[in-house]
């Protein structure tokens, strides 16, 4: 089938692109290419190569939409709603990334927040994450909401991507120890997404590699991988507190997801998330 995937130039389109142009038409829409808060330009592309699938990777970061709220709401909301009318438009599907900042993270009691659960974001970034989710499902019926987490893969220069890099260039990072979620590794993601999308019931999808870990874990997870001195791991993972970093925005302190629509349709969990991290260390 004709595939449109929006926001190929990061991490997850990038993947896509990866994954299915050996089996589909793939139409690979970078920023330069598409400027999806451009309604107009947006519903005349989509109209002219009529994708049976459009997949929305395009995202404004954390800490930027903290920074610029304006440019969070033109992209993370009206940007996936211009998506979404285009694919309704011309009776495609729609897959929207979403994020486990949608939650506030406070929760005591130790569980997993399921798609069922109430969101309650903290950030400016979870907030237009959530409405660009609800502006998807309101404007498309068929689309699915793929909420995932602190995603890794390779051309990506977030903590969880470069920690490994870092290490074994012997360069000092800050982990820190106070934020827990789950870490998702891109081909992983992807594959799952497609799945989903095959099976053809439409709905919100929290899609995550199991198990749960905070920044620092993953940090000593990737120097035991790597094979590391005890000296050199103390020297170069620098255990800190969230609020040390001083971020722009705040993040949710506990939200792993829980991936229980995904098993209500016979899915099997994705592999631990250190099986993924070593598959990754030995590729890149």
């Amino acid at each position: 089938m004709k595939v449109a995937i929006v926001g190929a130039g990061g991490l997850v389109g990038s993947e896509f692109t990866r994954q299915l142009s050996t089996q589909h038409d793939v139409l690979s829409f970078s920023h330069d290419d598409l400027d999806i808060t451009d309604r107009i330009a947006v519903e005349r592309t989509m109209r002219n190569e009529r994708p049976a699938l459009i997949i929305n990777c395009a995202v404004l970061g954390v800490d930027s939409c903290e920074m610029n709220p304006p440019l969070a709401l033109s992209v993370n909301v009206n940007g996936a709603e211009n998506l979404a009318r285009a694919a309704a438009t011309i009776d495609a599907e729609i897959v929207h990334l979403s994020s486990n900042y949608v939650f506030d993270g406070r929760r005591s009691n130790g569980a997993a927040y399921t798609p069922d659960d109430a969101p309650d974001p903290i950030n400016v970034y979870g907030k237009t994450k959530l409405a660009g989710e609800r502006a998807v499902k309101d404007t498309s019926p068929r689309s699915f909401i793929i909420r995932t987490s602190w995603v890794f893969g390779l051309n990506k220069e977030n903590f969880f991507s470069a920690a490994p890099r870092r290490l074994r260039a012997k360069q000092q990072i800050s982990a820190i120890i106070d934020v827990f979620a789950n870490c998702t590794y891109a081909p992983d993601l992807v594959a799952r997404i497609m799945e989903i999308v095959s099976r053809g019931s439409h709905g919100t999808y929290h899609v995550v590699n199991s198990g749960l870990c905070s920044y620092y874990g993953f940090a000593l997870e990737a120097a035991r991988i790597l094979r590391m001195s005890e000296r050199d791991l103390n020297e170069l993972i620098v255990p800190v507190g969230v609020q040390d970093l001083r971020l722009r925005a705040e993040r949710p302190k506990y939200s792993p997801l829980s991936c229980s629509t995904s098993a209500k349709m016979s899915l099997a969990p994705l592999r631990d998330w250190r099986a993924a991290l070593a598959e990754y260390i030995e590729s890149a």
